[in-house]
């Protein structure tokens, strides 16, 4: 009988795939076996479209909280410093592997040349995909290109393969996949183009990695970073989404209902029409779903709209937010509340909600009309891959290997600037002056290109916010101590009446003591030291409790793994700190 696992793989993924009715009068499970199965197309389609479920589903967009970009009602694990060994469980499950692996030893009987080729790259994208993940959250684990048999006690109790084994046999899985896969513009389907970026996440990853830890070799991964990035910029049908409309566009990349297939290269589909939806609205709008903020040391990172820095200017923390955010890098006004914003599809001009967001800076991206606002409700597809990462991974991958040019920048981070009207990053002009807020943030950064490879994490940082790249950036520049720097919010002088979006009217009311009498309708109430706390310089603080958190820099790069997984398996080491 075929595999145990593959009813799973029957089920409809509502990842990014939809039930198909060609697949609703196939022959019964209980008759497909390893002889009549593996043998057309549509089998080979049929069993991958189950490795699709492997993709993240709204940790694309509140991953963020896990680490330092977003603030919620509470604090992840990883910001307090308080994860636990799990006894079974945290991360470490082989389910897919072994899916994948077996799809891998059948393939080939089918009959079709030009689906084994293009399925069989599929099937070594998502081995690739999925050892990527354990090598980021492990390190070094076991590698297997087989199943295993349940009495095979000498693979069982494997142990662990080198870090740069693991890293080298992702790279050789994509470049078989590269050299497959169909090359088309598919916004839900894995191709040659979707291989090529994970290729290059990959490689600046491992060889960033490695370059902030010492490790020599590390130029290698750099290398194929920068090559699979290069070949997407040169040799694909991708660019940069834009109409030339800098005060939207970036916004408008994100809250289409259907996915831009100019920019993004993978996404994961949401439709109504098949009842698969994610509540990113709810999440943003409400009171309801941990109040998210974006902190004010990244709202500081965003530049003026000149190009200048904002926290070159003196008392940058003590300026009230109308003044704040006007004249700034205009992702900012795309990716939170600012004065003139509009729902999408609407015209009424809405300030802040302070009761939907722990710092006062309320999220904007991802998020669509008023109509999807119940849990649950959205439709906004969301971006696994997409250009505007190929082209941050190809900048700084050259300037860690120390061979960037101007020109790589005009070609790389150029365009994202221009998407909004930012004027360009001069590569002179940026390691003749490093930043002094950037130097305090990332103090390891060090060499020819420091000042270049600053603003290059912060380009990152601003434009890749809420994707879920943040903790992974972290941990690839053993930037840990980052994220226990003060999270604040919005600056207030003290109690009184605000204005949040410079129309004349008062927005928000902060008050001690006694609540106000009178109050006016669609004016913000909130009792300070009740509803909010501020800090000593007059900042929201969005977590008092939580003002003395530690990173421990030899354990908390990496998860432990499981205790029962070192009961089951002698060979197995725990990771360092955690044992």
């Amino acid at each position: 009988m075929i595999h145990k696992h593959f009813i799973l793989i029957l089920l409809c993924s509502l990842t990014v795939l939809s039930c198909s009715d060609e697949y609703l009068n196939k022959e019964p499970l209980s008759d497909v076996t390893e002889e009549n199965f593996f043998l057309k197309a549509s089998d080979l389609e049929l069993y991958t479209n189950g490795f699709y479920r492997m993709f993240p589903a709204t940790s694309i967009y509140n991953g963020d909280a896990r680490v330092d970009n977003i603030v919620t009602t509470s604090l992840s694990e990883e910001m307090r410093s308080a994860r636990l060994i799990p006894t079974s469980g945290g991360g470490w499950d082989w389910g897919y592997l072994r899916d994948i692996n077996y799809f891998l030893e059948h393939y080939e009987k089918a009959d079709d040349e030009a689906a084994k080729k293009h399925y069989g790259g599929v099937a070594r994208f998502f081995r690739a995909y999925f050892y990527f993940e354990k090598l980021k959250r492990f390190g070094g684990v076991p590698w297997y290109d087989y199943t295993i048999d349940p009495t095979d006690t000498e693979s069982l109790q494997k142990p662990r393969d080198s870090r740069q084994f693991i890293a080298d046999k992702i790279l050789e899985d994509l470049d078989f996949a590269i050299a497959n896969l169909n090359e088309s513009v598919e916004a839900y389907r894995i191709t040659k183009y979707t291989a090529l970026a994970l290729k290059s996440r990959v490689g600046l990853y491992e060889g960033t990695f490695e370059k902030y830890r010492d490790i020599s070799g590390y130029e290698k991964y750099l290398e194929a970073s920068a090559n699979a990035a290069l070949e997407l910029i040169n040799n694909s049908p991708y660019t940069v989404y834009s109409t030339g409309d800098t005060e939207h566009d970036y916004m408008n990349l994100f809250n289409s209902h259907d996915a831009q297939t100019s920019e993004m290269i993978l996404s994961r589909q949401f439709t109504q029409s098949l009842n698969v939806d994610h509540n990113v609205n709810y999440y943003t709008t409400t009171s309801s779903y941990g109040r998210p903020g974006m902190t004010k040391e990244l709202v500081n990172s965003y530049l003026n709209s000149d190009g200048s820095r904002f926290t070159d200017l003196p008392n940058h923390n003590q300026i009230f937010f109308t003044e704040e955010v006007a004249n700034r890098d205009p992702r900012l006004s795309q990716t939170i509340r600012t004065p003139g914003y509009t729902r999408k599809g609407q015209s009424l001009e809405l300030p802040p909600n302070i009761g939907a967001t722990v710092t006062g800076y309320q999220l904007t991206k991802y998020v669509t009309e008023p109509q999807y606002d119940t849990n649950d409700e959205s439709i906004t597809d969301l971006p696994i891959f997409r250009f505007g990462e190929v082209l941050l991974n190809y900048a700084e991958a050259k300037a860690e290997l120390e061979n960037i040019t101007q020109s790589d920048l005009d070609q790389s981070i150029q365009l994202l600037r221009n998407r909004v009207g930012m004027p360009a990053l001069s590569m002179t002009a940026a390691n003749g002056n490093p930043d002094p807020f950037m130097e305090d943030q990332y103090p390891d950064v060090d060499g020819p290109n420091k000042g270049l490879i600053l603003e290059i994490r912060r380009e990152r940082r601003i434009e890749l916010y809420m994707e879920n790249f943040r903790w992974d950036d972290i941990v690839r520049w053993k930037s840990g101590q980052t994220i226990t720097r003060p999270l604040r919010g919005l600056y207030f002088p003290g109690a009184g009446s605000y204005d949040m979006d410079g129309n004349g009217s008062i927005d928000v009311v902060l008050y001690e003591g006694e609540e106000p009498g009178n109050q006016t309708e669609g004016t913000q109430y909130i009792k300070m030291g009740s509803d909010v706390y501020f800090d000593e310089n007059n900042l929201i603080d969005p977590q008092p409790d939580f003002n003395n958190r530690t990173f421990d820099e030899t354990r908390d790069y990496l998860y432990p793994i499981p205790r029962v997984e070192l009961q089951l398996n002698p060979n197995l080491t725990q990771n360092p700190g955690w044992e």
